[in-house]
């Protein structure tokens, strides 16, 4: 590169440099009044009928006005007006305005006066009430606008706020899920281990390492909202087949995942309370069948966890497992799929025959899921 070239990046930078620095109310300052000292030298022109005489005026007013804009946001401020445009705000801005252009012209007439800046067919009166009102107006729209633009970020700000303190604590219970475990399942696991051990000591061993698999999953990831699909079916096949180890026949458990469906990311522990759920109030008065299937359709994913029994009455409490219920579901499924998610949970019609000869209704909840989880962090 020449040493031109150099020079130009060099103070390009310094530019950039310089220009951020600067805050941005100020920054906004200067872009709107520069845009507006053009329109105002166009005008001036026109009225003065001299450019050269409308741009040294141009050039002693403009900065007045960026100064009386500043002014007007000082004493907006002390009167603790907040942005909404309430009758009394609306009352300050139009006296306000008023007292800026009467100090404005009074300013300019000071200057123009020894310098012999008349306007050219214009009487004394003219020459005060026609700028008077004109620059008015102009304060009254800085006015107007200040408070749009003031109300727009305080809005903005208001929601980013709100958003964060979700997510924080959505994070914060899904971290209470995955410490806080279900003590009744840790006691029987471990309680059905060591019953297990003296005569079968080989299935012992499975199950506490389907125990050891399932912590695993559920320790080691805190700070990972979202996993594959393979790797959450893992964890929910690891929890079942403790549950299986437990119940023995009266539990039959199957997992379908679609191939297609099994690198797919996921929310982790999802599905969780739903399965966790499907187990605890399942019907089990001859056995209970829990099915969960993950299929893959197009970018989407659907869920189906299906088990044996019939649906509790609103307002039973179930689904709360460490507090996280059912709402909670909800709220984590429109934080990470926000409007790309359908839930439902309802009860069907018997189905097939089952092995002790009696037909069974069933409880089913389906998610689908449409394209990729938001991570919430």
């Amino acid at each position: 590169m020449s040493i031109f070239g150099d020079g130009i990046t060099t103070a390009q930078g310094r530019f950039r440099i310089w220009w951020y620095q600067i805050p941005v109310f100020w920054r906004v300052q200067l872009v709107v009044w520069g845009v507006f000292s053009l329109v105002d030298l166009a005008t001036r022109s026109i009225v003065y009928q001299s450019f050269t005489l409308a741009l040294t005026i141009t050039l002693v007013m403009e900065p007045l006005l960026m100064l009386v804009a500043a002014t007007l946001r000082a004493a907006f401020g002390r009167m603790g007006f907040d942005g909404r445009l309430s009758g009394l705000a609306f009352g300050c801005i139009l006296l306000l305005s008023a007292a800026s252009a009467v100090a404005v012209v009074s300013a300019m007439t000071l200057v123009r006066a020894p310098m012999g800046w008349n306007i050219p067919d214009w009487n004394s009166r003219q020459e005060v009430l026609a700028p008077l009102a004109y620059y008015m107006l102009i304060f009254a729209g800085w006015s107007l606008a200040y408070f749009w633009v003031k109300a727009e970020l305080g809005g903005r700000t208001d929601r980013q706020r709100a958003a964060l303190a979700e997510a924080e604590a959505l994070r914060a219970e899904l971290q209470q899920l995955r410490l806080q475990l279900d003590p009744h399942f840790l006691f029987n696991a471990l309680n059905g281990v060591a019953e297990e051990i003296p005569e079968h000591p080989a299935a012992a061993l499975a199950m506490l390492g389907d125990l050891s698999a399932y912590l695993r999953h559920s320790l080691a990831g805190v700070d990972k909202t979202v996993v594959s699909v393979a790797a959450e079916t893992e964890a929910l096949a690891a929890y079942l087949r403790v549950q299986e180890a437990r119940f023995g026949p009266r539990l039959h458990t199957a997992i379908e995942t679609d191939p297609a469906a099994a690198p797919r990311a996921i929310v982790s522990f999802l599905l969780q309370p739903l399965v966790e759920n499907a187990v605890k109030y399942g019907d089990r008065e001859s056995h209970l069948d829990v099915r969960v299937r993950i299929h893959a359709e197009g970018d989407n994913l659907r869920v189906q966890i299906q088990n044996s029994g019939t649906l509790a009455p609103a307002g039973t409490g179930a689904l709360t497992r460490t507090g996280i219920g059912l709402e909670n579901v909800r709220r984590r499924l429109a934080l990470h799929y926000p409007g790309r998610h359908h839930f439902s949970l309802r009860q069907e019609p018997a189905g097939p025959q089952t092995e002790d000869c009696t037909h069974r209704d069933v409880v089913v909840a389906e998610l689908l899921l449409e394209g990729e989880p938001c991570s919430g962090s």
